[in-house]
């Protein structure tokens, strides 16, 4: 037991700081009501020393006991339960790093929650489907951490647009046809509803999936409604932006002459793609445009301003493809893209005044690209 007695304003501010729930990781018992209420037999909340008020008690320690023994940052709100699992039942599990941390992830959710300005309120889409043999995980609580300061979520959940248990595999035109509808369905009824309903007035992206079905997203989300898309980096593994990374060099070069066969489009910011295998693909006398990057990688894209500055360069590019081939010319996309680059070419073009794109994928299983999704108007 803590021999400590705590200042009621300190009380009062751990009270309001865990809006009144256990702070214990995957718990978030409200412990308000009992409170209240004054129930005898009610589960009341303690109020917890991660380091112990006494050198002999858990986590106790000669020196620091008494330092931190009224100090907030040192105190968790537990229910009955946890209180004694973290100091009696499992105290071996329960060190200070993973109390402070239990503690840190509540009390930044909450703020979060309660800090929400309408105006800055954002509807939150999290998009994944299966990459190759593997599942696409993305947390929510990632996602939410991600926004702040410039947005916050508009509400406590997201607007899943997964899906899961598809048999068919990416080599095979059937999951390209299945992905792309079933994406389109879901997107009609948990978005464009509610945008066409004035619900939705700000949305944010989160995304894993292979390219073509991103670049479907960005399709469907146009500009109908203002949108962030968000990127998820590798090193350090976070949604939020690295604003100290250098800028990337773009390169947008045009066929070195007119040719008669086909059009494609070169985008390759996270891998180099070789002309020769779109000329396998396409043929001898395919006209290859491109957008890349100088030193191409898989953890590329970390700031906005480079996603911004890639949005400029291919709305000029596609409209320059459009001069020199003119209205009936169709555009065959080879992406190696960063995920939220692979969204905003959906987004950047416009139905209206764009060529028809046919989307293609490299698959190791069918031993090049394969023609996956097609755009127009």
């Amino acid at each position: 037991m803590a021999k400590t007695r705590i200042n009621p304003k300190t009380q009062i501010e751990l009270w309001a700081r865990s809006a009144g729930r256990c702070e214990y990781r995957g718990c978030n018992q409200d412990l308000v009501g009992d409170l209240i209420a004054g129930r005898e037999d009610g589960t009341f909340g303690f109020i917890a020393h991660i380091v112990a008020d006494s050198p002999d008690g858990p986590r106790g320690d000669v020196v620091r006991s008494p330092q931190l023994a009224k100090d907030i940052n040192n105190l968790m709100l537990l229910c009955a339960r946890h209180h004694n699992a973290v100091d009696v039942d499992y105290l071996a599990d329960h060190s200070e790093d993973v109390l402070l941390a239990m503690k840190a992830e509540h009390e930044d959710r909450i703020a979060i929650v309660a800090g929400i300005d309408e105006d800055r309120a954002s509807y939150v889409i999290r998009f994944a489907a299966s990459i190759g043999t593997n599942s696409a995980l993305v947390d929510t609580r990632s996602i939410f951490m991600a926004m702040p300061p410039d947005r916050h979520p508009a509400e406590g959940k997201t607007i899943d647009l997964e899906l899961s248990g598809c048999d068919y595999q990416d080599h095979e035109e059937l999951y390209w046809t299945f992905q792309r509808d079933n994406l389109r369905r879901l997107f009609a009824r948990k978005v464009k509803e509610r945008i066409e309903q004035g619900e939705v007035r700000h949305l944010s992206v989160f995304a894993l999936a292979p390219q073509p079905l991103l670049i479907e997203l960005g399709y469907l989300l146009g500009d109908i409604v203002p949108t962030t898309v968000h990127q998820r980096h590798r090193e350090p593994p976070t949604w939020r932006w690295q604003a100290s990374q250098s800028a990337i060099t773009f390169r947008s070069t045009d066929p070195e002459k007119q040719l008669g066969g086909a059009v494609a489009l070169k985008l390759a910011l996270s891998a180099t793609v070789n002309d020769d295998r779109i000329q396998a693909t396409l043929g001898p006398d395919v006209a290859i445009w491109s957008l890349t990057a100088e030193n191409p990688h898989n953890d590329i894209l970390r700031r906005p301003e480079d996603q911004s500055v890639f949005k400029v360069q291919l709305r000029k590019l596609l409209d320059r493809i459009k001069a020199v081939h003119g209205d009936d010319a169709i555009i065959n996309v080879f992406p190696a893209l960063p995920n939220s680059a692979a969204v905003e070419v959906g987004r950047v073009w416009m139905p209206k005044a764009d060529l028809p794109m046919i989307i293609y994928d490299q698959n190791r299983s069918a031993g090049g690209f394969i023609k996956t999704i097609e755009i127009r108007p």
